[in-house]
């Protein structure tokens, strides 16, 4: 049985604070909490040391940038969207110092080119942590939101790089940037999608085993606060307003509080499968 652990990780919206300054553009609610800093924070403590190297695919925010960069790790981002790589930079400068933004890089690579964005650091890279966008998991492989929040970046971001997820091209990739005993780690969310509940985890599970992972922990991240024995969740203004029609005949509106978030190892001796891919 894999170890299964509960990490408390309420998110925080940092860009509040920082309304009106960086780039003057905002995240949307579900790019702001792809990855947020207490889950990177996690994730870096636990799977890291000082002065490690931590990547992350799929950017949309600066959370594990700055979380690397004030515990001391180098930290490099792929975000292929130019807007966005501005947005982060911009709210990374408003309070990292010369020496804490001197430990982080931005690379404008696709997750699944991250072993060529990174050229310089593969096999030298501790922890990569990649929360894929929602795809749909059949033949069509569109995003589930094409239209996304008008003004977000990282929703931009998201319909041009591609319209599949393209996830053993990203794994591998993971794996060629990987040291041996290095980290992968990948966040889920379930969903709902034509009435019926999707979770994309078994899949990322069956295809990072087939390049050799190993699958080495499985964490619920809690996303909302609790107090007492109770989940604090606030609902937003669609969901309140869902609430107030009754001539609604739409199913309840759902709440994310938590994801998934697959651990995995690249094992110190190298498997059959990964030594035939890594040489291609």
């Amino acid at each position: 049985m894999l170890p299964l652990t509960v990490w408390l990780c309420p998110d925080t919206d940092h860009e509040t604070a920082l309304a009106g300054t960086g780039s003057g553009t905002r995240l949307c609610g579900r790019h702001r909490r792809a990855v947020g800093s207490e889950l990177a924070r996690h994730l870096i403590d636990t799977c890291t040391r000082e002065g490690d190297v931590v990547a992350e695919a799929f950017t949309t925010s600066d959370a594990v940038l700055r979380t690397g960069a004030l515990s001391g790790r180098r930290a490099i981002a792929c975000v292929p969207h130019p807007p966005l790589a501005r947005h982060i930079g911009g709210l990374l400068r408003t309070d990292l110092s010369h020496m804490e933004l001197s430990r982080l890089v931005v690379r404008p690579c696709r997750p699944d080119q991250m072993h060529r964005g990174l050229a310089d650091q593969l096999g030298r890279v501790a922890l990569v942590i990649a929360a894929p966008p929602p795809y749909r998991l059949g033949a069509d492989r569109e995003p589930v939101s094409r239209r996304g929040q008008r003004g977000c970046p990282a929703c931009l971001s998201d319909a041009l790089t591609g319209g599949e997820l393209r996830l053993e091209g990203f794994l591998l990739a993971a794996w060629r940037t990987l040291r041996r005993g290095g980290h992968l780690a990948v966040i889920t969310t379930a969903r709902h999608e034509h009435d019926r509940m999707v979770d994309p985890a078994p899949q990322v599970i069956r295809q990072a085993r087939v390049l050799g992972f190993r699958y080495s922990q499985h964490a619920i991240a809690l996303r909302v606060p609790v107090s007492g024995d109770t989940l604090v969740v606030q609902a937003g203004p669609q969901e309140l307003a869902q609430l107030r029609d009754v001539r609604s005949r739409a199913l309840p509106p759902a709440a994310t509080v938590h994801a998934d978030v697959c651990l995995f190892t690249k094992p110190l001796l190298a498997s059959s499968a990964g030594r035939e891919r890594s040489a291609r």
